[in-house]
């Protein structure tokens, strides 16, 4: 396993990131134990999921992928050290008025209860899911600067931020001598460029982000499961796709095969290997409903892209302002 520091801070994180969105949605708990365990075993070391994973499931309230990552580590035994455990803050957790945003009470209660579903005693790295336009960021970053210096949390990201919101933060921090963001996390992948390339991009190199990009196989779409002119496969995500079946992301795939095929690989493993020769990028972020898709991304690491193969899916893949992604 490759291990890349996050951003400029210290810490050392797998070169894959293992998402948890799935867990108690589209993977059972003893399926999501063996991937855990499977990813552990291959070197990853680095996990993210969030409080609120995953709600929009039928009888999920909430923090059961939490709850399934906490109780894996204490069954598989793992030690606490050995792993870099991510989670996130925003999004309502219950009915009251202060059950969601990013105001010092939710942060505050949140947090404890991260931690205990978790069944740890420190978070590693503690993101803002998105943004509350509601809370001024001087409050939230009090609150997770308070936290830092209690040991509750090591590090704090941001996910889902504009430009701006993201300079704003990194500002405050600065001006008010608080715990600042060393993450980002953007929606990023071969189809989807625009969002994060137009304008953050640009801020995390200059102030040092470490990017764990979500999504970076676009829902699925990046596996070459979606083909011109063929039915929608069975899958949770495929009605979420409908809008990604344009010709110019079909191009993609095509490039995609071809070099799948030269390389002996699939074709999300070279989706990976292009996002992995950016530079920025600390740990894409993949999600697997199975121990067999965790092991096709893990195949990653045997495919190393040529700069010219690279450039190629740059320009195959290119947006300019009059393209959407």
């Amino acid at each position: 396993m490759e291990y890349r520091n996050l951003g400029k801070t210290g810490l050392k994180v797998s070169a894959l990131c293992l998402g948890s969105m799935q867990f108690g949605w589209s993977s059972d708990e003893p399926t999501a134990q063996g991937i855990l365990s499977a990813a552990y075993e291959a070197g990853i070391n680095f996990i993210d999921t969030a409080d609120i994973y995953s709600r929009w499931a039928p009888g999920n309230p909430g923090g059961v992928a939490e709850e399934i990552i906490g109780r894996w580590i204490k069954s598989a035994q793992i030690p606490r050290d050995r792993l870099i455990i991510a989670t996130k803050v925003r999004g309502r957790m219950g009915d009251g008025p202060n059950d969601e945003g990013l105001g010092r009470v939710h942060i505050l209660a949140a947090v404890e209860a991260s931690l205990r579903r978790l069944q740890v005693d420190y978070i590693d790295l503690y993101q803002t899911h998105w943004s509350d336009e509601n809370t001024p960021i001087e409050e939230t970053l009090r609150a997770f600067d308070d936290l830092v210096k209690q040991g509750k949390v090591r590090y704090i990201g941001a996910s889902n931020h504009q430009a701006w919101e993201l300079m704003q933060a990194l500002w405050a921090a600065d001006k008010f001598n608080l715990a600042r963001y060393d993450s980002f996390q953007p929606h990023y992948n071969l189809i989807h460029r625009a969002e994060f390339e137009r304008e953050l991009r640009a801020v995390c190199k200059n102030y040092g982000l470490g990017i764990i990009p979500y999504s970076p196989l676009a829902g699925g779409f990046l596996t070459g499961k979606y083909r011109r002119n063929q039915p929608l496969p069975n899958s949770v995500r495929a009605g979420h796709l409908k809008g990604a079946l344009k010709e110019r992301n079909f191009r993609v795939i095509d490039k995609l095969d071809e070099m799948a095929k030269a390389h002996g690989a699939t074709i999300s493993q070279i989706a990976l290997a292009w996002m992995l020769a950016d530079p920025l990028v600390s740990s894409p972020i993949i999600g697997a409903n199975s121990v067999k898709q965790l092991e096709d991304s893990l195949g990653v690491f045997q495919v190393q892209l040529s700069e010219s193969e690279k450039m190629l899916l740059d320009d195959t893949s290119a947006w300019d302002v009059e393209q959407s992604d």
